[in-house]
């Protein structure tokens, strides 16, 4: 269950990016003089306040704990300086380059739980990531001669780092017993917190924290992610990833990719008619399948004949 689960916040994660990609496409088109860095500090600060409003009837009477809101703060933090740092990234190098780079976190935490239980990989574990790291680079295009380590593969890389330590927060034993619905309010409350004086600052005019948002095409997108990739996929994660090793968990997350692979055979050319632009679905390749099928191999490779084991922590009663 905690599997099928944290995949299918993985499924809802990967109708973020056709969606961010309409409405970059609607916004850009309607506010020139908006900057692109300033339209993505806005969307976090939009997304997840809409999003910790959508959850207020939700977690009424279960509001958060001091240790909830606790890790609901570490939460926002990694994840709000991982987005952060992966979006100014996306500046200096190729959107595909970035999608391989991020990946960078399925091998960093197999490397923390050996220096944690002082014990190597299995062989499972290492296969597992190799077929990933090759599924991603298959996916994202990109050749080893053109891979170079300029500042914004370099911003990407540490993106990576920061997520790393994002997906080690749920598995942290200070945190046993916490329930995933208040702990996901508390995130959502925290992102918009962090990102609403960058967005203040970067606004070309206060007229400008509301405008990015004020077409019906736009909110409704917005909506769509706080609602859907936000509150429904954060609220899966932070409830059923606790229930597996942080490596395992960091390997199903690999399959994000593969669900967007999907998704922009057939969202893009119903977006772009909500938006009224252009913006053309994508055709199944070879690479597509290739670079998908490996890292499904490596997430049924993790799971073939597995006994089970015992969660990072133990679900609350």
């Amino acid at each position: 269950m905690p599997v099928a689960m944290l995949i299918l916040a993985c499924a809802l994660w990967g109708v973020s990016f056709p969606v961010i990609k309409a409405l970059d496409l609607e916004q850009t088109a309607r506010l020139p003089e908006a900057s692109k860095v300033f339209l993505a500090t806005w969307l976090q600060m939009a997304r997840f306040a809409l999003a910790a409003a959508i959850m207020i009837p939700l977690v009424a009477r279960q509001m958060p704990s001091r240790r909830e809101w606790a890790q609901g703060i570490w939460l926002a933090a990694w994840g709000g300086l991982g987005m952060a740092l992966q979006a100014w990234g996306l500046g200096y190098t190729e959107a595909s380059t970035s999608a391989f780079l991020t990946q960078a976190y399925c091998v960093i935490l197999p490397l923390v739980a050996c220096l944690k239980t002082r014990r190597a990989p299995t062989a499972r574990v290492m296969i597992a990531t190799a077929l990933v790291i090759l599924g991603g680079a298959i996916l994202s295009g990109v050749r080893p001669g053109e891979l170079k380590i300029g500042k914004g593969e370099a911003a990407t890389l540490a993106a990576a780092f920061v997520f790393t330590f994002q997906i080690l927060t749920l598995e942290n034993p200070k945190y046993e017993g916490n329930r995933g619905l208040p702990v996901t309010f508390a995130m959502c409350t925290g992102i918009a917190a962090l990102f609403l004086p960058v967005t203040w600052f970067l606004a070309p005019d206060a007229g400008h924290l509301i405008s990015p948002g004020a077409t019906w095409p736009a909110f409704s997108l917005v909506l769509v992610l706080a609602l859907v990739c936000s509150v429904g996929a954060y609220s899966l994660m932070n409830c059923w990833q606790p229930r597996v090793s942080a490596t395992e968990a960091g390997l199903i997350y690999t399959t994000e990719p593969v669900f967007t692979a999907g998704f922009v055979l057939f969202l893009p050319v119903m977006l772009g008619q909500l938006v009224g632009g252009v913006y053309p679905n994508e055709s199944l390749t070879f690479t597509l399948v290739a670079g998908g099928s490996l890292i499904l191999a490596a997430n049924v490779l993790m799971q073939w004949k597995r006994r089970p084991h015992p969660p990072a922590i133990a679900p609350a009663p």
